[in-house]
């Protein structure tokens, strides 16, 4: 089977498929139906931008059948100013209910997740769900104890990091590691693999932002994280694939509380050339 198949009789000939291909691998010839160059298969991203971007619905990629790409809702689209909210609204939620969230909205969670942009459309991603909560609270021992090693071993950075204040209050029952959150989600890929780091940290921004709408509060594991990538206990408790490492954690919950206004940031610093 060809790359990709072209209804004719839909096709206008109007050459948007081509013009819109990253990789210029479609080709349209005056009023011919575009065609595949030689080294299609080898070079296709399988991105589905000529699929999405046919206003006709006239082509289909082997791997991608135009009738399964659900068409976008115009109704659904944001406006400039609620697109704005929404961004601004988005806070790190680190007081959370003391109970877990469905399971089914995690995983309706990362499933929106995974339409997140990756380098040549390589989609390393993959995701940990530590869903128990009494394993949320022993792996956040764990990031206790690398705090511990770290004040011995490295003091001046750990004090930096405020990680004398964390253990202070750890040890008086405050969890200032993890937040009380009853779950974590852990975005792992190959550490070998260029694009993984900025595919994780967008596919968890990406995460992040979807969490409120489906009643769900986020905030960034940045001592799991660094904890999960450079303290051996921590990575054997973890038991990601072989070769994997963690590229990104987040709490996860139902938040406690609600926030009720925008607050302010530092104005944008531009540079114009």
């Amino acid at each position: 089977m060809s790359l990709f198949t072209v209804n004719n009789e839909k096709c206008k000939h109007d050459g948007i498929c081509a013009a819109s291909c990253p990789v210029g691998i479609i080709e349209q010839k005056g009023k011919e139906v575009p065609a595949p160059i030689e080294e299609a298969d080898e070079l296709c991203l399988n991105c589905g931008h000529c699929v999405a971007v046919c206003p006709h619905g006239a082509l289909s990629l082997k791997t991608m059948p135009s009738e399964q790409c659900p068409p976008v809702r115009k109704e659904l689209a944001l406006s400039a100013e609620q697109a704005e909210h929404f961004l601004r609204a988005r806070r790190s939620v680190r007081v959370y209910k003391d109970k877990p969230a469905d399971r089914e909205t995690i995983t309706k969670l990362i499933d929106i997740a995974r339409f997140a942009p990756s380098g040549h459309n390589l989609q390393p991603v993959r995701w940990l769900v530590i869903y128990d909560s009494r394993e949320v609270q022993k792996l956040a021992g764990m990031v206790a104890d690398w705090m511990r090693y770290m004040l011995r071993e490295q003091p001046d950075m750990a004090k930096a990091y405020h990680m004398d204040r964390v253990i202070k209050a750890w040890d008086q029952g405050i969890d200032g590691i993890c937040r009380g959150a009853p779950h974590i989600i852990v975005a792992h890929a190959k550490e070998e693999d260029r694009t993984a780091p900025a595919a994780c940290t967008i596919a968890m921004s990406y995460l992040e932002l979807a969490a409120a709408p489906l009643g769900l509060g986020a905030c960034w594991g940045g001592y799991f994280n660094i904890a999960a990538t450079s303290w051996p206990p921590m990575q054997e408790a973890l038991g990601l694939p072989k070769g994997n490492a963690s590229f990104g954690a987040m709490m996860i919950g139902i938040p406690k509380y609600k926030y009720q206004r925008l607050p302010l940031r530092n104005d944008a610093q531009i540079t114009w050339r």
